[in-house]
């Protein structure tokens, strides 16, 4: 299981979806597919997405399109279609297809995780995707200098530090599909992705970081590669894990993933012109709060500096592989002990 939104959550999925049921890699390999779940944020109030939140009264639809679009085929009509954006027309104007047509499947069904259900049928994408919560929530941060912002894209562009994240309605509740699957999860991977905006607000639904910390699944925290201006400057890979535990009220997180692949002198000049660095890898820290700490050469080739879709599944498939096989094992400890009782 994967949680989280925008492009982090989507790069983990279009990784994934060579081990879902289906994928070619499994024909050549005869690896066990695997079974992918999203948990996927609905605070974006931006865009496309703000515009039909606020005339349709919806859920914003960008995110999840992303998700479902990442677990398609990449090359089939329908998904190109899903992202198109029209690039004119009155009212039309910077909408992409996808969200329309998950508007539209709101207004016949009445539901809009249900609209989602029947969308990733028509794409056939490999995985489910749940809203975080069906409940039209919007986001707000107190800043460290006691100001409030309201709305996820006006918390983006604030340039000062974030003190805590929130979200109104605040006694929001997820869907039973999405309990049942961290329940039933192997392995729950949080982020990549903004840490205030994407990942840490499907922790402020209640009963979800309850059912994190209660369930046998392996919990990872894919951290991200640079700062991000507004949200994470000067923060270290552990400050992001503690920023997670502050929100969710418990340390969640068993296990974090950093990058240690160089970021090209080049890449971060023009990122420094942003007062953006790579986020600090302090293992100490880490190990001290008693994380287990995974590596991997995670820098993707590409003009901005992303995690490698291909580098971060597989280390998500390994540590499944390794999670599951130990909670086998688990069982088969207790089993017997529950029949002697």
């Amino acid at each position: 299981m994967s949680i989280g939104g925008g492009t982090g959550l989507s790069t983990i999925l279009s990784g994934l979806k060579r081990y879902a049921q289906g994928a070619q890699v499994l024909s050549a390999t005869g690896n066990k597919p695997v079974d992918i779940t999203a948990i996927v944020t609905v605070t974006d109030d931006g865009g496309s997405s703000g515009r039909l939140r606020r005339d349709l009264d919806i859920l914003p639809p960008g995110d999840i399109r992303n998700c479902m679009v990442a677990l398609a085929e990449d090359e089939a009509l329908l998904t190109r279609l899903f992202q198109h954006r029209f690039g004119s027309g009155w009212g039309l104007k910077g909408h992409s297809f996808g969200n329309l047509f998950l508007a539209a499947m709101n207004e016949i069904t009445g539901d809009f995780p249900h609209a989602v259900q029947l969308s990733s049928e028509i794409l056939a994408i490999r995985g489910r995707i749940f809203p975080a919560t069906a409940t039209n929530v919007t986001l707000t941060a107190r800043l460290k200098d006691g100001t409030v912002v309201v709305g996820e894209s006006k918390i983006s562009k604030s340039r000062q530090p974030i003190d805590l994240v929130s979200i109104l309605p605040k006694r929001c509740k997820p869907l039973p599909e999405t309990l049942e699957a961290i329940a039933q999860a192997d392995l729950i991977t949080l982020g990549p992705g903004s840490l205030y905006t994407s990942v840490v607000p499907n922790l402020l639904v209640h009963g979800i970081p309850e059912a994190i910390a209660a369930s046998p699944a392996f919990k990872v925290y894919f951290v991200n590669l640079m700062w991000q201006p507004g949200e994470t400057v000067n923060l270290s890979a552990s400050l992001h894990v503690q920023a997670i535990n502050k929100h969710a009220r418990r340390q969640l997180m068993d296990c974090v993933v950093l990058n240690v692949a160089p970021i090209s002198a080049a890449m971060r000049r023009k990122y420094a012109a942003q007062n953006v660095r790579p986020v600090e890898n302090d293992f100490e820290q880490l190990e001290e709060m008693g994380l287990k700490v995974v590596t991997g050469d995670l820098v993707g080739d590409a003009k901005l500096v992303r995690h490698d879709p291909r580098v971060a599944a597989q280390i998500v498939v390994d540590l499944a592989k390794r999670a599951r096989a130990r909670r086998l094992k688990r069982q088969l400890l207790v089993g017997p002990q529950k029949d002697q009782r």
